[in-house]
């Protein structure tokens, strides 16, 4: 699974035959640069969703619910994750082990398919003081296969696993009868995501440990740009060939 938040993206993304596009609401961080995933709205996310959705791409195309869209009862909770299902998501994810049972089970009543999210959950970064490994102690690790095990009797179909030691990625994973992804819960989950600017090197900010970078894009982009900007200022840029001929009357 890889995050994607346009068509360009999600269309290159798919060519490399990944099995999960993410419609992350880390938007927030890497397209709209706020310091947390606590300032994007459903307006926005359904906006989004259409961008990727509109790439037509082979992969299961998952939107992440933003902070308080389900929060504040089931209801609403059904009419957003509505409105990321008809600008083009096939599934919604959201954060949060037993507190959520009953938006989980709304939103499979509406069947509308469902992804989990536990561990180190971005949406609740000021209850946790930053973003900080969870499920370090015996009792935090036993409470989080207890709210992954609540999930899936609700109906959720895959579970996101961030932030936690590599033993509790592979305990919940164990424990649990639908797939697992992690981010930073080591190798023994069924699958992995990352976002894709941290994986393409297009992040102004430290990557977590447990980012892989693949490519240096950003610097590829400055560099083309500083190209083309230099080509620009010695007229070298248009040339010729990159112009339209000019016809015989406009000449005479």
């Amino acid at each position: 699974m890889i995050t994607a938040y346009d068509e360009p993206t999600a269309r290159y993304a798919d060519a490399a035959g990944v099995d999960i596009l993410l419609v992350g609401d880390s938007l927030a961080n890497v397209v709209l640069g706020h310091r947390d995933t606590l300032h994007v709205t459903v307006e926005q996310m359904a906006h989004h969703v259409r961008a990727v959705a509109a790439a037509s791409p082979n992969a299961h195309v998952v939107a992440d619910m933003p902070w308080l869209s389900y929060h504040v009862g089931a209801a609403a909770a059904v009419a957003n994750a509505g409105e990321l299902i008809r600008a083009g998501a096939q599934g919604v994810k959201l954060e949060g082990g037993a507190i959520r049972r009953d938006v989980v089970r709304a939103l499979v009543d509406a069947e509308i398919p469902v992804m989990g999210h536990l561990g180190l959950t971005p949406q609740s970064v000021l209850a946790f003081g930053g973003y900080k490994v969870q499920g370090k102690t015996r009792d935090a690790a036993k409470l989080l296969v207890e709210d992954a095990l609540v999930l899936q009797s609700e109906g959720i179909y895959s579970l996101v696993v961030e932030g936690v030691p590599s033993v509790v990625g592979t305990q919940l994973t164990e424990s649990l009868d639908i797939p697992t992804i992690g981010i930073g819960a080591g190798p023994g989950t069924d699958g992995q995501v990352l976002v894709i600017h941290d994986l393409l090197g297009l992040t102004n900010r430290r990557p977590a440990k447990f980012v892989r970078q693949y490519a240096d894009l950003g610097s590829a982009i400055t560099e083309a740009v500083a190209r083309y900007a230099q080509d620009v200022r010695e007229a070298t840029f248009p040339s010729e060939a990159e112009s339209y001929a000019n016809p015989e009357e406009l000449l005479d």
